[in-house]
């Protein structure tokens, strides 16, 4: 089985490594990827598409570690990079600058100026202003800049509303009517190629309706834009397919792919998307080792473990589940309540509520699944909490590709 198993005389293992051996050699928290995982998801929607004409841009912000982004370049992948950081990463990674979009809703006059001459395969744009700064930095260089306008359709992702990117009310994209006014004048303005336009609804998507009305939206556009004589490269869908962390059903790469291509055939057009929950997510766990139990209720503990918020945010920012289970849990076990909480001075400190494990005590190891995406990514050092380390399993071997950071790390910066 590709990815995590639990193994009848090594416990959880990562593609046949024991997780318990690589915490006894790297130490807790720590990270761990499944490689063999990475690409079976990336070729399941790559394979999905068949012969129409497509690419996967990979959205950096799930997980950037470089060598999870040398990965995907090896796969043959792109780039979706919402900072000039990531785009900094993303070259160092190897993917070359035609490779690379450049979405996010503030870039700020500084990385403009770095992005515009670099020939990036586009800039999504976010606004009419942003759309006017790009235009007077690729005027100064003489050069078109490639731009993709990234339009707000005013559609429910019916996922949480902090990860919901597609209505009104949020901050993302321009409204249609501005963008028919942007589209309408972009052909005029020789400093400006306009290649594509952009649809991104929200992240965690579990059901398809949400993806396949954006993908409408953006195929009814496309046609309208064609009759006015503007010729598209592309059409950009954005990403958000959701994974399931709690075991129940999501739409699978080929659901999600077919819903794609049944909306926009007809336009003929290739169609980019940015997967990186979709890919990343199911790919990783975070490791913990408990430190403390004490009582909560007469029902349940409190399992203290090495592991928080400060390592994996997305229970404390968005009530996320994530499965957590015992790495060498013996079978028939006596089975009690939990509260498995981080070390963080901080009440939201949650990582599990009211779960039913084997038995726990100190010093035992626990795998939080489905964490291979906005885990690393999202990590911090309150507390003065070092940023874990990360590990990558393939084909029987692993090794560190993040060291754990030290106080020294911290404070290199500060005088």
């Amino acid at each position: 089985m590709i990815g995590f198993a639990r193994e009848e005389n090594a416990g959880l293992v990562c593609d046949g490594v024991p997780l318990s051996a690589i915490a006894e050699a790297v130490g807790t928290p720590v990270y761990v990827y499944s490689a063999a995982a990475f690409r079976a998801r990336y070729r399941a929607i790559d394979a999905a598409f068949g012969r129409y004409p497509h690419a996967l841009h990979y959205a950096l912000k799930a997980n950037s570690t470089l060598a999870v982004a040398r990965l995907i370049r090896d796969l043959g992948g792109a780039a979706d990079a919402n900072s000039i950081g990531e785009i900094d990463l993303a070259r160092r990674a190897g993917f070359e600058p035609a490779q690379i979009v450049f979405t996010g809703v503030g870039k700020s006059p500084a990385e403009l100026e770095r992005a515009v001459p670099l020939g990036l395969k586009a800039i999504n744009v976010e606004s009419a202003g942003e759309l006017a700064r790009i235009e007077a930095i690729a005027a100064r260089t003489g050069r078109a800049v490639r731009v993709a306008v990234r339009i707000n359709p005013d559609i429910d992702a019916n996922s949480h509303p902090h990860i919901s990117t597609g209505l009104k009310i949020n901050k993302f994209g321009v409204p249609l009517e501005t963008a028919r006014e942007l589209l309408d004048t972009i052909g005029t303005r020789p400093a400006l190629t306009l290649v594509a336009i952009h649809a991104h609804v929200g992240s965690q998507m579990t059901t398809i309706d949400p993806l396949r009305r954006a993908a409408a939206f953006l195929a009814g556009l496309a046609d309208d834009l064609r009759r006015h004589g503007v010729a598209l490269e592309y059409l950009d869908c954005g990403g958000g397919l959701g994974i399931s962390y709690d075991g129940r059903d999501v739409p699978s790469a080929e659901e999600y792919v077919s819903a794609l291509v049944g909306e926009v055939r007809h336009t003929g057009l290739p169609i980019v998307i940015e997967p990186g929950r979709a890919i990343a997510g199911p790919s990783g766990a975070l490791l913990a080792r408990v430190v403390d139990v004490k009582p909560r209720d007469a029902a349940s503990d409190f399992v203290v473990v090495d592991a928080g918020m400060t390592e994996l945010i997305r229970p404390a920012l968005y009530g996320a589940f994530h499965r957590i289970d015992v790495v060498s849990a013996a079978s028939g076990a006596p089975v009690r309540q939990y509260e498995i909480v981080g070390p963080v001075c901080e009440s939201s400190d949650v990582l599990g509520r009211d779960r039913r494990l084997p038995r726990l005590e100190v010093g035992d190891l626990v795998a939080i699944g489905d964490a291979g995406a906005y885990g690393s990514a999202m990590a911090s050092n309150y507390n003065r909490r070092p940023l874990p380390p990360e590990v990558l399993v393939d084909e029987g071997g692993w090794r560190v590709i993040r060291r754990r950071q030290t106080l020294d790390d911290m404070l290199a910066l500060e005088t």
